[in-house]
């Protein structure tokens, strides 16, 4: 079934480029917000040619691939201990989880002001907020991947004389592996969306910078131009997680056919 799903993929891609290009042509009221798929590759296409606030397109695309993959290599490396933690000892669990659950439905917009109040206006309150916003999937995955292991797969090992290193060895790091791979694919993507938000902190490069200048000048194509490019970021940043995941588990199997 699998193959069977490109022409599809194809047929769906086409008639949403389509509908888009028809709305955004025809409908004046569409036409006026919403810029065509040939204005937006046009505007990617000067925006890649000549320099916006000193940088091309490339430029701004390394300037936020810097700050998200900072941010989120940060979450990762404090999200997968406080998961972990949590897991295994009802200590700690006890002591973070209501820090967590109250920062858990935080916004990171809404730590902007906050953001600069505490750090100024460098790179610093950037990659703080895209932090909070990929810590939590991290966090969570961390968490459930380890606590819903069925305990009988402990049994296994402590009957065949395993002590509590076998147990994380041979049982917890399997069993917990996808849904830690899970949770960074999502949080990569969300340190991606986040960057919006994070370059808001009066920034003068990146793809949030693009579409906060295209916002404050009523350019749709320019705003577009960087929301496109930030979700195939995303999709791809995704896609290279998700290929790590399977090098690393190799246990799992592909049920796609089933």
């Amino acid at each position: 079934m699998r193959g069977s799903e490109y022409p599809l993929h194809v047929v769906s891609l086409v008639l949403f480029f389509a509908i888009w290009q028809w709305a955004g042509s025809r409908i004046p009221e569409a036409g006026a917000a919403l810029a065509t798929p040939t204005q937006v590759m046009a505007s990617l296409a000067d925006l890649y040619r000549t320099q916006f606030a000193g940088l091309t397109l490339p430029g701004h695309i390394w300037a936020s691939a810097v700050r998200v993959l900072a941010g989120f290599a940060i979450a990762v490396a404090l999200g997968i201990p406080a998961g972990l933690g949590m897991a295994y000892s009802p200590v700690f669990r006890a002591l973070f989880n209501p820090i967590f659950c109250l920062l858990k439905p935080m916004p990171p917009l809404a730590w902007i002001s906050v953001a600069i109040l505490w750090m100024g206006i460098g790179e610093a309150p950037k990659i703080f907020i895209i932090v909070l916003g990929s810590l939590i999937p991290v966090i969570l995955n961390s968490y459930n991947g380890l606590l819903l292991i069925d305990e009988e797969m402990y049994d296994v090992v402590r009957m065949l004389g395993g002590n509590r290193w076998d147990r994380i060895r041979l049982v917890s790091a399997p069993a917990a592996l996808p849904s830690i791979g899970a949770g960074l694919q999502i949080a990569i993507s969300v340190a991606w969306g986040s960057v919006v938000a994070a370059e808001m902190v009066s920034s003068r490069s990146g793809l949030g910078f693009i579409i906060m200048q295209g916002m404050k000048i009523s350019d749709p194509g320019m705003i577009i131009s960087g929301m496109v490019v930030i979700a195939l970021l995303a999709f791809l940043s995704s896609l290279l997680v998700e290929a790590l995941l399977r090098r690393v588990c190799v246990w799992q199997h592909d049920i796609g056919n089933l």
